[in-house]
């Protein structure tokens, strides 16, 4: 029975892992979609978050299930209750990705991004895919220090909302007020899902040691 139960808590861990793959291809897609106007792109993102969504939601059955009939005490417990928050994290990610896509959908055929402001959106794009990447291995191998790391890593998504804001606060601003609201949902986008792939690096530092990591470490 205890092997079983173990087996079934990797399986936990293995789910995570795909959840976090699947949001980090849906987040480089919809970028992609966003600045080149694809709206087939953008449409298989909006129809691959049902997916996530899915995986969500068989997770956490499955998480219960284990509550119930195993009654876990001590690590195994908290591997449990830190799989149910990772899976909301992972599935609001995958959200702001379906988000980003169906901003580049709502204003096809034209580029949701003015030009002086695709490469700072690019930029983002980059840096929440390599966020995401990063989680996932420590999902996947509960690396500490990459958990850690992590937190410096949104500096940089910081840092790039805070210059897109500058553009969208200059009172020579040309694009209309429609244009400056998509701006500023879509740099909402990407600083939320960099700030959730903390939570979950966050929330292994936890699983694997019992204490939270210090912000900004």
């Amino acid at each position: 029975m205890r092997n079983a139960f173990h087996d079934d808590l990797d399986s936990i861990g293995t789910t995570l892992v795909e959840m976090t793959q699947l949001v980090g291809t849906a987040m480089e897609r919809a970028t992609t979609a966003l600045l080149t106007a694809d709206l087939k792109l953008a449409e298989e993102v909006i129809t691959e978050d049902a997916r996530i969504d899915a995986l969500q939601h068989d997770l956490d059955a499955r998480t219960l299930n284990l509550l119930a009939r195993q009654q876990p005490v001590a690590g195994d417990l908290r591997t449990l209750v830190t799989s149910l928050r990772m899976s909301a994290d992972l599935e609001r990610m995958g959200d702001l990705a379906h988000h980003i896509a169906k901003v580049a959908r709502m204003r096809y055929p034209a580029t949701a991004v003015p030009t002086e402001l695709a490469l700072t959106i690019q930029e983002m794009g980059n840096v929440a895919k390599k966020i995401i990447a990063k989680a996932a291995h420590v999902v996947e191998n509960h690396d500490l220090e990459a958990a850690i790391q992590l937190e410096k890593d949104d500096d940089e998504m910081d840092k790039l909302h805070r210059k897109l804001f500058l553009t969208l606060l200059d009172d020579d601003w040309p694009h209309g007020i429609e244009t400056a609201i998509d701006m500023t949902l879509l740099g909402r986008y990407y600083e939320r899902c960099a700030d959730h792939a903390v939570s979950v690096c966050r929330r292994v530092y936890f699983l694997v040691t019992g204490e939270y990591a210090s912000e900004k470490a």
